[in-house]
């Protein structure tokens, strides 16, 4: 009889606050490179996030209903320690996004701290598409507070919710 063969599962984290395209294109360029990835919504309560946890649960889950791939993706909320959370998810590597050289010095000292609590957890580092360099949820936020235009750079669902949020406050 075979052994039954391991599926290999990555972990997106991030705060995702709020989801934009270019998180999206690394979902679906992980998601071509695992059997399963968790995108995992961090509660990071330290960087008092635009939307609430759930919130930023809910707007993840619907956006990756409409990515269509044959890995199965999950979306989880986490708190604490990445590397422990990796660990307990069963996974294999963990998912950053590297956008310009200003990330390169923090992601590294990250990665090598989850090595250093998880040595069986190796990070693997993406590029963003061209096209996303610049981008980020910082930077959608900004624009979205002044006014400016954000289609084309989050999914809709979550240009409508960024809407509704800047019209409550």
């Amino acid at each position: 009889m075979m052994a039954k063969k391991e599926l290999r599962k990555a972990i997106y984290p991030g705060t995702f606050d709020p989801v934009t395209n270019g998180h999206i294109s690394l979902i679906e360029r992980s998601a071509c490179l695992f059997d399963e990835l968790i995108v995992a919504v961090s509660l990071n309560a330290g960087k008092n996030p635009f939307f609430d946890f759930d919130e930023r649960i809910y707007l993840m889950t619907e956006t990756v209903k409409k990515i269509e791939t044959s890995t199965k993706i999950k979306v989880v909320g986490f708190d604490g320690l990445l590397a422990k959370f990796a660990t307990e998810m069963k996974a294999k590597a963990i998912i950053r996004g590297l956008r310009a050289i200003s990330d390169f010095e923090y992601e590294f000292q990250m990665a090598l701290m989850n090595r250093k609590l998880a040595h069986e957890i190796e990070t693997v580092f993406l590029m963003p598409s061209l096209s996303w360099v610049y981008l980020s949820s910082t930077i959608v936020k900004d624009v979205a507070v002044n006014g400016g235009d954000i289609a084309g750079l989050v999914p809709a669902l979550v240009k409508k919710a960024l809407k509704k949020k800047l019209k409550k406050s």
